[in-house]
């Protein structure tokens, strides 16, 4: 069992930045894969970032060259750094973790924390 907590959403303007984080606790943190998804009103939850035990890191390309996965072990936390933030950013943002390797889809991700809002204001 793991529970996620996210933190560090809010109100930017564009081209702002904001560092999104993700508290686990529960089993090891650094056995599972963790992962980034948003969803903004009326839309589907996408995958935004992921990084594996390992280290390998995923982006979906809206983001790429912006958005800075990253993890640390020792303080069972993840984090997603957000640069030059545009007002199609705007979604909840979820922190996810699964068992074994990096994947993109929803339903292979085990556990989910409640989201923060981001919201970038044009």
């Amino acid at each position: 069992q793991v529970q996620l907590v996210e933190s560090g959403g809010g109100l930017v303007q564009t081209g702002g930045s904001l560092r999104l984080s993700c508290a686990a606790s529960g089993r090891t943190f650094s056995a599972y894969t963790m992962g980034w998804f948003r969803q903004a009103p009326g839309k589907e939850r996408e995958f935004v970032a992921g990084i594996s035990r390992s280290g390998t890191i995923s982006y979906t390309d809206p983001v790429k060259g912006r958005f800075t996965v990253s993890r640390d072990n020792a303080k069972n936390a993840l984090y997603l750094q957000m640069n030059s933030l545009k007002p199609e950013d705007t979604a909840v943002y979820y922190c996810a973790a699964k068992s074994g390797a990096l994947r993109y889809g929803l339903s292979l991700y085990d556990y989910w924390g409640q989201g923060t809002q981001v919201t970038v204001s044009s």
